[in-house]
């Protein structure tokens, strides 16, 4: 096994796609050709404690959820330990890759999970209908924009091809992709002009055809030029639109979660307390204690940037690892109860999950769960693991 193996076996379960457009999501350390002769360890943060770990297990590869190389690094040596990890890393020729928030957003990834110990679902099974807050944005290479041509009726198939040999018109595995409306152009031609079909001085009305073809964005300079050359006319019209893509519902930031059994606050905090295995879940009421609720947003990590979307979105409970007061205060005002199961906590509970869905991948390769990996803080009373 190849680190470029490891590579596309992330990006099955999280696209990089799905990524933020902030993020340093994907492989920060190691060469994609170099093979994986030892263990693949999988962490939330990469610490020293963490990379000792791997290089006493003899790992190849950290996957490390939160990434370890955010800002650029002007120097690698020993003054800060992100230095340290980094250059150990690299010294000891471990490999590092992030997925972030692309493990977030993907279906089945972190968000999903939390959805399903919300719910009271079982592994892989949400007990409700969950769909993103923030649907993910596809779009694909070859359908970035849409040029459309009219041309007369005759000229129609000679176009077509040669607008497909310049890239135009590839939908998935299928090329010469168009559609043809018949309509009636018009044009009045100065003296000057050379029409090739109708005469000058006077308004002619030609029939003509709308011919619409997708393209990539780099294709579309070539695109252009070849419509010029083949077109029939002197000033061939044309547009060029530019397409949104298609959103897709599973896939993108956040959660909204309506519930098949409504639960009050207390219970959902309870179910997310055993989900987590830690009894540091923290909730805020908006309302009443025995009030049912149905609709939940739920985001990992720190999430508050999501709440007025689904507050807008009718979630009556706003489900995150942490949050500043002022904005639990806000949701509170807006009627939106909060429950908070730490930062990490909601993150971590994670990667035995995604061990298991490595693994059945088939890496020749173990894949591991780090033991150093822990949450940074210990409630008072609360004995240390």
């Amino acid at each position: 096994m190849k680190l470029r193996d490891l590579v596309a076996l992330m990006q099955e379960v999280a696209p990089l796609e799905y990524a933020e457009d902030w993020d340093r999501a994907g492989l920060q350390v190691g060469v994609p050709e170099r093979e994986l002769t030892g263990a693949i360890l999988l962490t939330i943060d990469l610490t020293e404690a963490v990379l000792a770990e791997a290089i006493g297990q003899g790992c190849s590869a950290i996957i490390a959820y939160h990434c370890p190389i955010w800002n650029p690094l002007t120097t690698l040596t020993d003054t800060s330990a992100k230095e340290r990890v980094v250059r150990g890393a690299i010294e000891h020729g471990i490999a590092i890759y992030s997925p972030h928030t692309a493990l977030d957003a993907a279906p089945g990834g972190v968000t999903d999970w939390l959805c399903e110990g919300l719910s009271g679902g079982s592994e892989n099974q949400i007990a409700g209908d969950c769909r993103a807050l923030v649907p993910h944005l596809r779009v694909e290479r070859n359908r970035q924009l849409k040029i459309v041509v009219f041309v007369p009726e005759n000229d129609v198939d000679a176009l077509r091809n040669a607008l497909g040999t310049a890239g135009a018109g590839t939908i998935g595995a299928y090329r010469l992709c168009s559609f043809a409306t018949p309509g009636t152009g018009t044009f009045f031609g100065a003296e000057t002009a050379a029409p090739r079909m109708g005469t000058t001085g006077r308004l002619e009305k030609i029939p003509e055809v709308r011919l619409e073809m997708v393209c990539s964005k780099a294709a579309l300079p070539l695109v252009i030029q070849t419509l010029r050359e083949f077109h029939p006319y002197e000033e061939p019209a044309f547009d060029v639109y530019e397409l949104v893509g298609t959103q897709l519902r599973s896939a993108g930031l956040g959660r909204r979660l309506v519930l098949d059994r409504p639960a009050t606050v207390v219970e959902l905090a309870d179910r997310l307390s055993a989900h987590l295995n830690v009894n540091r879940v923290k909730y805020a009421l908006a309302g009443e204690a025995d009030e049912m609720i149905r609709h939940v947003g739920v985001i990992p990590g720190s999430g508050e940037d999501l709440l007025d979307l689904a507050t807008r979105e009718g979630c009556r409970v706003f489900v995150t690892g942490e949050m500043r007061h002022h904005a639990v205060v806000a949701a509170l005002q807006q009627g939106v109860s909060v429950i908070l199961g730490g930062h990490t906590p909601t993150e971590r509970g994670y990667l035995p999950r995604l061990a298991q869905r490595l693994t059945a991948m088939g890496p020749d390769v173990p894949v591991l769960v780090s033991r150093q990996d822990r949450d940074l803080f210990t409630m008072a009373g609360q004995k240390k693991s």
